[in-house]
């Protein structure tokens, strides 16, 4: 379980977001939404340990959340892929620095590659990728680390609306066959929906946890179940709005 107790974050000396507590289940998915500025990218960078200019505590089941000593895997919103190295060099990048490279899982390094089926573009570099392969070369270089934490800014964002279906589809298979404890950053109101087993929703800056929503919604074809999905989408967008004429659990 992820622990976050009364965390406060600063950017640029600015309150970013105040008095966060959250409890994160082991093996789930929890999606967080949120107006911009409202502190979203902010909250993963504290977890990830690239802002550590924060108030509070961040625990791993009873240990202090620690990058050097846990194993957090993180999906920037630009991917963060190294343009001079080719896909396969980046997808092993970050676990050899953490590992090694003789202590990489080969088995399981296939078997991400077969799942993703991006084993034909291992020797390209990323400006010869589309941005749904650069997706997936950044989700198999998260994996492979075999994550105790995996965190994903917006990792859909970029891609065209057919393309992005398809690839939080994929996400979500093989997220399945992983359950990685995964927090996932979206502007999206139906990605969070479809996405997130609970949904975070957060207020204006400096952000704070406005209502967490357990979905029933979680993996469910939003087009057969689109009056549903349409009914969460309306609660969600009053939330944002700042209108609590109604109780979310």
């Amino acid at each position: 379980m992820i622990k976050i107790e009364n965390l406060t974050v600063y950017y640029n000396n600015v309150k970013a977001v105040e008095n966060i507590n959250l409890n994160i289940e082991k093996g789930s998915i929890y999606t967080v939404i949120g107006q911009s500025g409202t502190g979203k990218s902010t909250v993963l960078k504290a977890l990830a340990g690239i802002n550590k200019d924060y108030e509070g505590s961040i625990y791993f089941n009873e240990n202090k959340l620690d990058p050097r000593t846990h194993c957090i895997g993180y999906i920037p919103q630009n991917y963060g892929l190294v343009d001079w190295k080719t896909v396969e060099q980046n997808i092993i990048l970050s676990s050899k620095i953490k590992y090694g490279k003789k202590n990489i899982d080969k088995e399981f390094y296939k078997k991400l590659l077969e799942q993703l089926n991006i084993e034909k573009h291992l020797k390209s570099y990323p400006k010869n990728l589309s941005g749904g392969e650069k997706q997936r070369a950044a989700i198999a270089r998260a994996l492979l680390l075999k994550p105790n934490l995996l965190l994903m800014d917006e990792p859909f964002s970029a891609l065209d609306l057919l393309t992005r279906e398809d690839a939080q589809k994929l996400f979500l298979e093989v997220w399945e066959q992983h359950k990685v404890t995964t927090l996932l950053v979206t502007h999206h109101i139906n990605e969070a929906i479809y996405l997130g087993q609970k949904i975070i929703v957060m207020s204006p800056s400096p952000g704070k946890v406005e209502s967490i929503i357990k979905n029933d919604l979680f993996g469910k074809d939003p087009y057969e179940n689109s009056y549903l999905f349409k009914d969460m989408e309306l609660k969600i967008r009053k939330l944002l709005r700042g209108e609590k004429d109604y109780e979310v659990k």
